[in-house]
């Protein structure tokens, strides 16, 4: 279906505003800028209209008045979709960003979260009981958008993916119906939701199991000159083969940014950086990352005991909104020589200061979880890297997108062939990449609850005709 959209008579939009509890915004209005703007400054937009939902209602109304006007529809949760497909041209856009209310329920250790709460919104309510669900790693990211493309960050080693301590949703999909999708209720939809990127619906409720975290972990970064980083990285990689599920290490690759523990002549170097974590006891965790900590001349050591939302905020200064951003990504099952002697050239010639190379330690209970048992198919990588150029003179586009593409190019010999559907900067083409052998059944099943394709503001699942 092309993405195009039906011109709406003003009395019509007039009369579906007048239904709505929260906002309709049309260009021109006060609030309509801010409400179009997201986290990625390369996206400039502009839809026809914007509902700023405040409930279900609103959510139903919506859905049902794209779909039976042909309009183009664009789900904003937290904004921060790489790919921009929060916001459309000329369509409708759903903000969901107001419904942000969540539930704990510290005896049953679950949580109900809507789906404009954003990682920090959840961090704050469930800490408040030492609870915790695995999440990603900078807290301005929203709950939605991030469960459904699967989830990953520092728990998840430990407690498996976002998308594995998902219970159950309420969910309105392309006829404009409510409905409660669990393991019981719907577990065909509930399957693909699990990992299939928006393609089914409209999420308005989350179900979380929760875990005691906290209230503080041993974690924080560990930084090296740039000219160790072949050591430091095998060092990391040789460390996590045997290393338990509590332990979490990552290792980034670029300028040194001027982050308050490292010396002021330090600051743009060429740094690999080491972030350990470990969601255990504490004294334990000072054995078991001693190995890591111990390693070569490190420029500065800032691991310690720290509150976990805090250390989930900690990389909030290097991610905030507005700058332009492209991402590629790559899966791997591990780290060979090559792919780090790779990695290390392309990290001297990095387009912008702001730009960075970064391996996520993934696997532990993670890959406990069979593949076709929910949509998110990647459970053999150890490592998801996310190729993360950035930067903020729209003059260097072509440079650091080109940069990004011929890097992802080299990496691919050494990579699986999955991606991370959430680290995607396309609109299309990189699908069966994301959605790898449970993509034939998400077509299936987008077929069956949206064949008209209403949902296709995402890595889009093509119902057949």
């Amino acid at each position: 279906m092309p993405e195009t959209t039906t011109p709406v008579d003003d009395g019509v939009i007039d009369g579906f505003g007048e239904e709505l509890h929260g906002e309709l915004l049309r260009p021109g209005d006060p609030n309509y800028d801010e409400a179009r703007s997201i986290w990625n400054g390369m996206i400039n937009r502009s839809p026809a209209l914007i509902v700023r939902s405040r409930g279900v209602s609103d959510v139903i109304a919506t859905v049902t008045f794209a779909r039976e006007r042909g309009m183009l529809l664009a789900i904003r949760g937290g904004g921060h979709n790489i790919a921009g497909n929060a916001v459309c041209d000329d369509g409708l856009m759903l903000d969901l960003s107001e419904m942000r209310s969540i539930r704990v329920d510290p005896d049953r250790e679950t949580a109900r979260v809507e789906p404009g709460a954003t990682l920090a919104d959840l961090d704050h309510e469930t800490q408040a009981f030492g609870l915790a669900t695995p999440l990603g790693i900078n807290s301005t990211t929203g709950v939605a958008g991030l469960t459904l493309g699967g989830g990953f960050g520092w728990l998840t080693r430990r407690y498996g993916m976002t998308v594995d301590n998902l219970r159950s949703v309420d969910i309105v999909t392309a006829d404009g119906k409510l409905r409660h999708a669990s393991d019981d209720e719907h577990p065909d939809l509930f399957w693909g939701i699990r990992g299939g990127g928006g393609n089914f619906g409209v999420i308005t409720s989350f179900e979380f199991d929760l875990h005691e975290v906290g209230p503080e972990v041993l974690a924080g970064p560990i930084v090296y000159n740039g000219e160790d980083a072949p050591a430091v990285l095998r060092h990391v990689r040789d460390f996590n083969e045997d290393a338990p599920d509590e332990s979490t290490v990552w290792a980034i690759l670029r300028k040194a940014p001027p982050l308050p523990f490292l010396p002021e002549p330090v600051h743009g170097i060429g740094v690999v950086i080491v972030v350990a974590f470990y969601a255990g006891e504490m004294e334990t965790g000072e054995e078991v990352l001693a190995p890591i900590r111990s390693f070569g001349d490190p420029i500065a050591d800032a691991v310690g005991p720290v509150p976990y939302a805090a250390f989930q905020q900690s990389f909030d200064p290097l991610l905030t909104d507005g700058a332009r951003n492209y991402w590629k990504s790559h899966n791997f099952s591990t780290l060979s020589d090559d792919a780090i002697d790779t990695a290390v050239e392309y990290a001297a010639t990095l387009p912008s200061p702001l730009s960075e190379i970064f391996f996520g330690q993934v696997g532990g209970a993670m890959a406990r979880v069979p593949t076709d048992a929910m949509a998110y198919p990647h459970r053999d990588a150890a490592y998801a890297m996310n190729v993360h150029t950035r930067w903020e003179d729209p003059a260097m586009d072509d440079e650091c997108i080109a940069w990004s593409r011929e890097f992802f190019d080299a990496m691919a010999p050494y990579a699986t062939g999955g991606v991370y559907v959430n680290f995607i900067s396309e609109r299309e083409g990189e699908e069966n990449l994301a959605y790898g052998e449970n993509y034939e059944r998400l077509v299936e099943l987008k077929t069956e609850y949206d064949p008209t394709n209403l949902f296709r503001m995402n890595q889009n699942l093509e119902p057949v005709a």
